[in-house]
């Protein structure tokens, strides 16, 4: 899909972040966008700023109230959604949350929350749009991580979730090709969100050590890598060098990036 013009996008967790950047991109492409996140208030500003990108006076914009992780409200607002504007020609699933913490301090009720948020709302969505799609063919976007291929210290349940993303995008992928459906997993490293601030409020030692190393990248810049991947139809999308050698070398060499995150892991803990 290069031509994003006169289609009608889907964007879940489209409030802030990536998923507002992406949204934006959108717009300035002349798609028509709805947003879904679970605070209208933040929706509201949201769609604001998208409403400012769109080119023409025919582009729909709209922003709904939706949490994911339920399956009640997914059916109600995707109902209502599609009641309204109609089945969209691509769906991306960037909704997602972490609190990363030593496995011990992970509470049953953060590891039930994560799987929900980041791998059961991306099921959610998909299992409900995906037979409405397969009638003229479209685009899936899932948003993991580079903690979905390379378990990162300090995000037990979130690598759980997002390695859960990929597989589950994989499989995906394999099935809706004979319908025209492409699907594609974006894992972008660290990126200057609000949810990456919330992040760093938690993060041990031994983690922030770990992301000291890598480059944070701006939501806007993930976006254009994103429209960039979807041009070319690539399947696993990572925005910059730094999580594409990450992603080659996991895969070749799993052993010497086992040894330099043990490493600077157990540097953090001797500099307590």
């Amino acid at each position: 899909m290069k031509d994003f013009k006169d289609k009608l996008v889907y964007i879940t967790g489209g409030s802030s972040g990536i998923g507002l950047a992406t949204a934006k991109l959108m717009a300035t492409n002349g798609a028509s966008v709805i947003i879904f996140s679970r605070r209208q208030q933040v929706l509201d500003e949201a769609l604001k700023q998208i409403q400012s990108c769109g080119l023409s006076s025919g582009q729909k914009f709209a922003g709904r109230s939706m949490d994911v992780s339920k399956r009640d409200s997914v059916e109600a607002m995707l109902s209502s959604a599609l009641a309204e504007f109609g089945v969209p020609d691509v769906l991306i699933n960037c909704a997602g949350r972490a609190y990363p913490r030593y496995f011990e301090d992970i509470t049953y009720q953060q590891f039930d929350e994560t799987l929900k948020v980041d791998l059961y709302g991306t099921w959610n969505t998909a299992s409900i749009l995906v037979p409405l799609m397969k009638e003229r063919g479209g685009y899936i976007v899932n948003v993991s991580s580079i903690a979905g291929f390379i378990g990162v210290f300090g995000y037990t349940d979130y690598a759980a979730a997002k390695f859960g993303v990929i597989g589950f995008s994989e499989a995906l992928r394999s099935e809706l090709k004979r319908y025209n459906i492409a699907v594609s997993v974006l894992c972008p490293p660290d990126t200057d969100t609000p949810g990456f601030v919330e992040e760093n409020k938690t993060k041990p030692p031994e983690t922030k050590a770990i992301s000291a190393t890598a480059n944070v990248m701006k939501p806007e810049d993930v976006a254009k890598a994103l429209l960039k991947g979807m041009a070319k139809k690539e399947f696993v999308i990572i925005p910059n060098i730094d999580g594409r050698f990450t992603y080659i070398m996991k895969r070749l060499l799993p052993g010497l990036v086992e040894l330099v995150t043990d490493a600077q892991a157990r540097k953090a803990r001797q500099a307590k």
